[in-house]
């Protein structure tokens, strides 16, 4: 039957990884190969086994293999058996008298597939130094080189020297299976194949599995004949499995291969790191080459050390890679953590972890926006790579030098970004950290051009013929980066974890923020009620309590709106900055210097420095409050010529005892009616402080007595300083009605009643006309549309502010005047700066000044 051939674009030098390499029947002829059961009798003969035990290979089969194997010899081969490692492990017995004729060979023992395999041959001179002496020597002098270049280069010239071969070479595989020769000893004249590199494809799969399990080979000569094993199947139809046979005979394509090279013996000694295939030592000789076994042994043994130690300074080079790697990383994750960032921040740290993991350009996908730094693809480049990451990567690090071999539309963007290692940093939708690495155009030097092969027919089908010129040839290769190293990816994945875990925290931190925060402003909102709730029927109470005193309707305003005044006064000084340290003297001051002002150089205070707690601020400012207000309408500060003493002092009970004494003024009757004023003097203390209160009506002056208990009190600094008795000042002038009259003013205010107040105020003070706006956008229209002379702002419009009307009255040359219940702390615009502010509740005279003083500043009109 004609085999017919696949069309070309099928055919490829991998149709050899279906060889079966191991089951090839075959040994090579300078040696003898026995299978045996494990009850001794002869399963399997090489055919050439008659030249040394004189009968017919076919007789001996079946029989036991005491027949030709001498009793001594096989007492050490079950010897030999017994300390066997597995059927991986093989043991050799050096000068064995095997046939019991007097002649020695070298034995290898292994069992394969439940047979024991004895193969033999003829012992070759002995070297002359110990082989567990040499290796020493050898290993000696390769522990001596300075890092791998050096290891490598000794490694070779030893082994080298121990077998005499032409040709040693060190061949390290790369993560795809192709390799590269990367040291090199050779005899001169044969020139040098150092830094070639070979196709994974001269070293198939099964290829590289046996180096593993046999980590020696030897093909004495390449042309030899070789010899059958027979029977060829055993009586279960299976071939033996010659995998760790030191005979074993060759693939006729590897044969091919190495004629092709004008090789005639070869040698290999692996490299096994870590279980996996990490280099050979390829060794070439250009005449056969036979090496007695116990050399071999100790190549291979040299092959096992030199393992160790590249091992070793591999895991050196990495610990020091990774330690470097490490300080980066925690000074990154402890800069992430003291920020506090998110996901929609961590690009702020681009230069932190670039460093970490080199690379041209930078990326964070987050929600399906893309923030660049450096070399990237575009936003919409990267937003498609996502997607095909969602598929590819499955939650692990993606790492590739070739995005475009896995993903066709990455070709576009291969100059910028050619190499991507992707960390995912949620689940879904995914989010990554990207790095990109740009093309990096290389010149690889290839052992062979591969165009020299050709199709042909083999026992497994159509093939490539194995080239046939191993000259350099050079290759151009595009659309690569450097390759991404283990401990990048390391690292990568060592970002991916911290990265999570700090994202975590920071949920479950904002969670339990949150929480909080809502736990926090339901105890708000019910405080907040409960104290509108207590405001609410505080005034009410002023309300009902003020009216008997009161003979007419503006007696009866006037009465309530100062003592609500007190009230806020008090409350700015529970709400300022410095709450903490608000003294007796103060409150005294701001109830005098609000209420009485020019008179307020009449009053004197002297007494220690007493910083009183806030829970007594509104008791005391009522008090002096109704104390300042009677004096100014019935007492000594109702003339010219009266003037008040407060003192105050800490008697022997710790208590804060203050006098209030007013002299100089007209003669004081007692009331004739306890009046609401004289119960908040004589009740409040006693009632809210549990102090003490009393007050003397004498025909000189009235005189009150307080005594406030040690807990609602504090003595500051030296308690014997007397307070200064300089004149209170102050806090504006009343301005007359005039400077008001004819103005044309503008309130913007968001509550009604508070802009019909403000508005009734300023009519009564003698302004024409006054507009009203509850929001910006009404105010501007009246300040579009109507000539105004100044404006009254509320700084709180309820969802806006006014701030925005600032620019326009500045345009217009507009003053203003603030109104705010912030107290101090709010930061006015740069535009506004010295316009006047006044707090809420705002009293009449005060209102009136800062409107008239802002009117005196606008612009003359021509």
């Amino acid at each position: 039957m004609t085999i017919q051939p696949p069309p070309f674009g099928d055919v490829d030098i991998t149709n050899c990884e279906r060889e079966p390499i191991q089951f090839l029947g075959r040994i090579q002829n300078f040696g003898y190969l026995l299978a045996v059961s494990t009850d001794w009798l002869i399963e399997r003969v090489s055919t050439n086994i008659g030249d040394v035990v004189g009968r017919e290979p076919e007789s001996l089969l079946g029989e036991s293999v005491l027949t030709i194997v001498s009793e001594s010899a096989l007492h050490s081969i079950r010897g030999r058996l017994q300390i066997l490692s597995g059927d991986n492990g093989a043991e050799r017995i050096v000068g064995l008298d095997l046939f019991g004729t007097g002649t020695r060979f070298d034995v290898a023992i292994h069992v394969s597939a439940g047979s024991i395999i004895i193969e033999a041959e003829p012992q070759a001179e002995r070297p002359s130094t110990n082989p567990g002496a040499l290796v020493k020597s050898m290993i000696t002098r390769v522990q001596k080189t300075q890092g791998l270049d050096g290891l490598y280069k000794e490694s070779v010239r030893q082994l080298r020297g121990i077998t005499g071969f032409d040709r040693v070479m060190l061949y390290r595989f790369a993560s795809e299976g192709a390799g590269s020769v990367i040291a090199e000893a050779a005899r001169s004249g044969i020139g040098s194949f150092l830094g070639l590199n070979y196709p994974a494809t001269d070293i198939p799969p099964q290829a590289r599995a046996l180096y593993v399990r046999n980590q020696v080979r030897l093909i004495a000569d390449v042309q030899s004949e070789t010899v059958p094993v027979i029977p060829e199947f055993d009586p279960h139809g299976k071939a033996l499995d010659l995998s760790l046979s030191v005979l074993r005979s060759v693939s006729p394509i590897h044969i091919e291969y190495l004629t092709n090279m004008g090789v005639s013996a070869s040698m290999s000694v692996s490299i096994v790191i870590d279980g996996q295939l990490w280099g050979l030592f390829a060794l070439h000789n250009y005449a056969p080459r036979h090496l007695a076994m116990e050399v071999r042994a100790a190549a291979e043994l040299f092959g096992q050390m030199v393992s160790l130690i590249i091992e070793g300074r591999l895991a050196k080079e990495q610990r020091q890679l990774e330690e470097a790697g490490r300080v980066l990383h925690d000074r990154f994750v402890s800069r992430i953590v003291a920020a506090s960032s998110t996901l929609d921040t961590i690009g702020e740290f681009a230069d932190d972890l670039r460093e970490i993991i080199p690379a041209d350009g930078f990326a964070v996908y987050v929600k399906g926006e893309a923030q660049c730094y450096g070399h990237c693809p575009s936003p919409e480049e990267i937003a498609h790579l996502a997607r095909f990451l969602n598929r590819a990567g499955s939650g692990r690090i993606f790492a590739t030098d070739e995005i475009s071999a896995v993903h066709p539309p990455a070709a576009d963007y291969i100059e910028r970004a050619s190499g991507v290692l992707a960390i995912p940093i949620s689940r879904s939708p995914r989010d990554y950290l990207l790095f990109f690495r740009r093309e990096i155009i290389q010149t690889v030097t290839w052992a062979g051009d591969p165009k020299t092969k050709e199709r042909t027919v083999g026992p497994n089908g159509v093939r490539l013929t194995p080239r046939k010129s191993f000259e350099a040839w050079k290759q151009t290769v595009h659309g690569k980066s450097f390759p991404w190293t283990v401990s990048e990816t390391k690292a990568a994945e060592g970002l991916r974890v911290s990265i999570l875990e700090v994202l975590l925290r920071f949920n479950e931190e904002s969670q339990r923020q949150q929480t909080l925060a809502t736990q926090r402003q339901e105890l708000l909102i019910a405080e907040l009620n409960h104290r509108v709730r207590n405001v609410l029927s505080l005034i009410r109470a002023l309300v009902v309590q003020s009216k008997p005193g009161a003979a007419t309707v503006d007696e009866f305003a006037a009465i309530i709106g100062g003592r609500i005044q007190a009230l806020a006064r008090a409350h700015d000084q529970i709400t300022s900055a410095d709450a903490g340290a608000v003294t007796l003297s103060d409150i005294i001051r701001t109830e005098v210097s609000a209420y009485i002002g020019e008179k307020a150089g009449r009053v004197l205070m002297s007494g220690p420095e007493i910083v009183v707690e806030a829970v007594t601020f509104s008791t005391l400012a009522l008090v002096f409050h109704e104390l300042v207000t009677n004096s100014a309408k019935y007492g000594a500060l109702s003339d010219s010529s009266g003037s008040v003493a407060v003192n105050w002092y800490i008697d022997e009970n710790d208590a804060c005892r203050i006098e209030w004494a007013e002299s100089g003024g007209p003669p004081v009757t007692a009331p004739t009616r306890r009046g609401f004023g004289s119960t908040i003097i004589e009740r409040s203390i006693p009632h809210d402080l549990s102090g003490e209160a009393r007050i003397d009506y004498h025909l000189a002056g009235v005189r009150a007595h307080f005594t406030l208990p040690g807990n609602v009190f504090h003595l500051a600094g030296d308690p014997g300083a007397p307070v200064a008795q300089a004149p209170v000042e102050t806090q504006s002038a009343a301005a007359p009605v005039a400077a008001l009259a004819g103005l044309r003013g503008l309130v913007v205010e968001d509550n009604l009643i508070i802009s019909l107040d403000a508005e009734q105020m300023l009519a009564e003070h003698g302004m024409t006309e006054v507009f009203t706006a509850a929001s910006v956008g009404e105010a501007r229209k009246v300040i579009e549309g109507q000539a105004i002379d100044v404006a009254l702002l509320d700084v709180n419009l309820g969802s806006e502010t006014s701030f925005p009307l600032v620019r326009d009255l500045n345009t217009k040359g507009i003053p203003f005047v603030f109104v705010t219940g912030y107290g101090e702390a709010i930061e006015f615009p740069e535009e506004a700066r010295g316009a006047d502010a006044v707090k809420k509740p705002f009293v009449s005279d005060l209102l009136v000044s800062a409107i008239a003083r802002a009117a005196a500043r606008r612009p003359r009109k021509p």
